[in-house]
């Protein structure tokens, strides 16, 4: 992709100095990612273009230009990019989460729509494209790839093929294919993911990848089926393995999987950092306000001991080149004009954040405020549940009493997303699966979609919560309503309060609602602005702590991986236990006949 001007001739002129520019930044110090250099310059741009940029007689008989900012020594970077979001895990609408990001130094996301996607369907993500129109910032969208993530094994909303990815390819924001999770299905050659990978690259998109754990042959098949990121990394071996093989490394700092410092110690020997990117992922409204958003994933990575101008370079330069971004991430003639003024490289708060040469925030607030939208489907229920009753929350074994064996999904480490397959011997009685303390908890992962009653029941160990039910239909990726809970009662209390409210979060202990955070866009979203549904996440992080969760800075987004059936090893999804690596249904009692 490469932004194109609109009157090439204007700028030639501006950049010759017969005509005035729109903006001159005054006494910066210009960090030059495409050097490495730090160096005094006065840099003028026109039309949302970089013209030029003098830097052998910086301040000495400047061009004239109807904006002039003295930068009084700061450093001028290029806008930040996150090379891989998802605006829905912010629980923000694209103009709420443009409001909240900008005053940060994002100027560019590629954002992967995937997760309404598995909601809505086309409609959810040409919803995504409209509400981020004429905004102050550059929203890029990556097509959904796997809708479902796992096909035959979990029950979405909507099903993608080749036809609604070529569909999708021919909006002007578009620049790649999103996460490729089936990596069972591209490494073995399937149809489906051969079909809608060869009509992405006859659509000239990149190809984004997701290969948790992957190394030897199956991470060179991945690579030569396509995909060429990965933001699923999270040890440094793993990291320095993939960049040996030519695979681009999102390092990521997301409100629950923080990965920079393990893949900068397993990188931080290497000559060229070319293949080393930033990502957020997944990081929520709060965080956002009170600690960055890209440029606190650029700090995490400077604090562990990278140098700052080749961390603020994989951030800018690094995820333009990724994203095939011609004319993104760098200072220089002919490139957008996206530019933050810093005062301190190792902060990175940006003073001023400018996006196509127009100040956009200044001393972290919006110069100007983004233009309310509003949309049909902000207000359409998307919770397509039948009655509930307690007993659909019992887990019935295939014995009236005694004990039975149960494969029990098993978390040995609270803060890991991977999961181990544990057979146990559980108690029975009249009828039901007991659990023998409170390590162990049941889970219930509920079909909300319309045409499906699917709910499937079952056993996990490590979630942390100690007491009480957690519900959410924020539930990777086909976001069924999934509970884990201690008791049908809480459960059914939890996942009626959700459908009441057209979904979201809600923490319910001893037969009381805690906190419900509603989410009523396609069960993922508020329309509330940043601070406000900040506050409402705060509250339900303590009511999350509340049924024993504690042991996490952010507990919130724990539960959300639980059914998601392309991270290893075993997942529970509205249709039963589901072998990830296997790509196969496998029983809930292993020794049932």
């Amino acid at each position: 992709m490469k932004i194109r001007p609109q009157d090439r001739k204007r700028l030639l002129r501006a950049a010759l100095g017969q005509e005035p520019c729109d903006l001159l930044i005054q006494n910066a110090r210009l960090v030059n990612v495409l050097t490495g250099e730090i160096y005094p310059a006065d840099v003028y741009a026109a039309d949302g273009f970089i013209v030029h940029v003098e830097s052998d007689k910086p301040g000495a008989d400047c061009a004239p230009a109807k904006t002039v900012i003295d930068a009084a020594g700061s450093c001028l970077i290029p806008g930040f990019i996150d090379s891989h979001e998802h605006i829905e895990s912010s629980m923000m609408t694209p103009r709420n989460f443009a409001g909240a990001v900008i005053p940060q130094g994002t100027t560019t996301v590629i954002t992967d729509p995937h997760e309404i996607a598995n909601v809505l369907g086309v409609e959810g993500v040409r919803y995504m494209m409209e509400a981020s129109e004429d905004l102050p910032m550059r929203q890029l969208l990556d097509v959904p790839s796997c809708v479902p993530s796992a096909p035959g094994l979990e029950g979405a909303g909507a099903a993608f093929g080749a036809k609604e990815v070529r569909e999708l390819a021919r909006h002007e924001r578009v620049v790649g294919l999103a996460e490729v999770m089936d990596f069972p299905g591209v490494i073995g050659g399937a149809n489906r993911m051969m079909e809608i990978l060869d009509a992405a690259e006859d659509a000239g998109l990149y190809l984004q990848g997701h290969a948790p754990g992957l190394a030897g042959r199956a991470l060179s098949a991945y690579r030569l089926a396509g995909p060429n990121t990965c933001h699923e990394t999270v040890t440094g071996d793993e990291a320095l393995a993939k960049m040996r093989g030519g695979v681009y490394v999102d390092a990521r700092e997301s409100s629950i999987m923080k990965n920079v410092r393990a893949i900068w110690n397993g990188v931080k020997d290497v000559r060229f950092f070319d293949l080393l990117t930033f990502c957020t992922d997944d990081r929520e409204a709060d965080e956002i306000l009170e600690r960055g958003h890209v440029n606190d994933v650029v700090r995490a990575a400077i604090a562990c001991g990278m140098e700052p101008v080749a961390a603020i370079r994989c951030a800018t330069w690094n995820a333009a080149r990724e994203a095939g971004l011609e004319n993104l991430g760098a200072i220089a003639p002919g490139f957008a004009a996206d530019m933050l003024l810093v005062p301190d490289l190792r902060e990175l708060r940006p003073s001023h954040v400018f996006f196509g040469g127009r100040l956009t925030a200044k001393d972290g607030a919006l110069t100007e405020p983004i233009a309310p939208r509003s949309f049909p489907v902000e207000t359409r229920s998307t919770m397509h549940v039948r009655p509930l009753s307690a007993d659909d929350f019992r887990l019935r074994a295939p014995a009236e009493s005694g004990a039975v064996t149960v494969n029990v999904m098993d978390y040995p480490e609270i803060g890991a997303a991977l999961s181990k397959l544990l057979p146990l011997e559980l108690p029975v009685e009249d009828g039901c699966v007991r659990l023998p303390d409170e390590s162990m908890k049941y889970m219930a992962v509920v079909n909300r979609h319309e045409g499906s009653d699917a709910i499937a029941l079952g056993v996990v160990r490590g979630s942390g919560i100690r007491t009480g039910a957690l519900a959410s239909t924020v539930a990777h990726d086909c976001h069924n309503l999934i509970l884990v809970y201690d008791t049908p009662e809480n459960a059914l209390l939890a996942a009626n309060e959700l459908i009441a409210c057209g979904g979201g979060m809600c923490a319910v202990r001893d037969g009381e609602v805690l906190h419900t955070l509603a989410l009523p866009l396609a069960g993922l979203m508020s329309t509330k602005p940043a601070k406000e549904l900040a506050a409402d996440g705060s509250a339900m992080k303590d009511a999350v702590r509340a049924l024993g969760l504690d042991a996490l800075e952010n507990p919130l987004l724990r539960i959300v991986t639980f059914a998601l059936p392309v991270i290893p090893e075993v997942r529970l999804t509205d249709l039963g236990l589901v072998d990830v690596i296997a790509q196969k249904r496998i029983p809930t009692f292993p020794d049932r006949p």
